[in-house]
């Protein structure tokens, strides 16, 4: 079965990180120690309702078609408290992807992958796609467990998400749950090596991950993850 019919028949789609490299093929894969080193110069996430100060993230905004992909001005995140009871509502500002990692082979060729995979299983639209990613790194340090998902399980409000391991050190737990709408499980995995990926169809199913904790209390835990989502352009968001 393709990845394309088991995205079709079960909502999401989980790649280990061999299929990953197949997939965003060999100059992403030569550079993919640079992208990684990328998570090293992220800013604390300053937007956390819980007061938590255990996450660092950059942001991008892109527009895509299968003729192309572009950066867009810098923006804010938003998402409503439907979908992010925790921290929608507002708009966040988050320090900027750098030029060099939006540009970067890898990021442009998991952008390419998930807009070869998802476009096929949309209905047709001459809009272009509005694809927003995210570095995330979460830590965790004896007596303080990060949260990759402190929203709980849930959807982002968008059509596509591609969550893809870029790191994990001394991590214990970070179970990655996937669940049908009414919160029957229907997956759970856990991403441990660079490139594994689970890619998801929002509008059926629901995802969240569990708390990370340190396996040497004595050295602090790292959880590093690439966000993409991908929602049919608004003209509102043309700009």
């Amino acid at each position: 079965m393709s990845a394309g019919d088991r995205l079709r028949a079960d909502g999401f789609v989980r790649f280990e990180a061999d299929e990953t490299q197949a997939l965003i093929g060999p100059e992403a894969v030569a550079a993919w120690d640079g992208f990684a080193d990328s998570w090293n110069d992220l800013s604390i996430d300053t937007f956390m309702a819980d007061g938590g100060r255990y996450r660092r993230r950059r942001f991008a905004a892109f527009a895509a078609t299968p003729d192309g992909v572009t950066r867009k001005p810098h923006q804010p995140h938003w998402q409503s408290r439907d979908y992010n009871p925790l921290n929608g509502g507002v708009q966040r500002w988050f320090e900027p992807v750098t030029e060099a990692i939006a540009d970067h082979p890898v990021t442009r060729s998991v952008i390419q992958t998930g807009l070869d995979l998802f476009d096929p299983l949309s209905p047709a639209s001459d809009q272009p796609w509005h694809v927003e990613l995210h570095q995330f790194r979460i830590e965790a340090r004896a007596g303080e467990q990060g949260l990759p998902t402190p929203e709980g399980a849930h959807r982002d409000g968008v059509d596509w998400v591609i969550v893809m391991l870029v790191d994990r050190q001394n991590v214990d737990s970070g179970v990655t749950d996937v669940f049908a709408p009414d919160g029957t499980s229907l997956g759970a995995f856990t991403l441990t090596a660079p490139g594994d990926a689970v890619f998801l169809d929002d509008h059926r199913v629901l995802h969240g991950v569990t708390p990370i904790r340190p396996l040497d209390p004595a050295a602090p835990a790292i959880r590093d993850v690439l966000v993409v989502t991908y929602r049919r352009e608004r003209e509102t968001d043309a700009d």
